[in-house]
């Protein structure tokens, strides 16, 4: 596995629990997890080197809801709208994973560039 895709995995998802504000050090240690098996997961599948970034984002994601703690949170949707997540396109990552809103299905933003809002 290509260390660069590791980190840029790493840097996109950690840009993303700092813009809003989750980069707590139980966040960051899910992280470091999610990149070091995601990393062996792709030592034994080299053609899955392009979902690393997206799939290290959904471990995370699935971590700190684990412990409580949603990640990340629309904030595009109405106030009046109930709380929800957003969630990672394609399911299995891919090229280029967004995050899209699970009420309007909308894209609101590539890995690694939500926004504070």
């Amino acid at each position: 596995m290509d260390a660069a895709l590791l980190f840029e995995a790493r840097a996109l998802v950690l840009a993303d629990l700092q813009t809003r504000g989750q980069a707590t050090a139980d966040a960051v240690n899910a992280l470091e997890d999610a990149v070091s098996e995601r990393g062996w997961w792709a030592d034994q599948w080299p053609e899955g080197a392009q979902y690393v970034a997206g799939l290290v984002a959904q471990d995370v994601q699935d971590a700190l809801f684990e412990s409580g703690s949603r990640w990340p949170l629309c904030h595009g949707c109405p106030r009046e709208t109930p709380e929800h997540s957003l969630y990672i396109s394609p399911d299995l990552g891919g090229p280029d994973p967004v995050w899209v809103c699970e009420e309007s299905g909308d894209v609101i933003a590539p890995l690694g560039r939500l926004e504070i809002r």
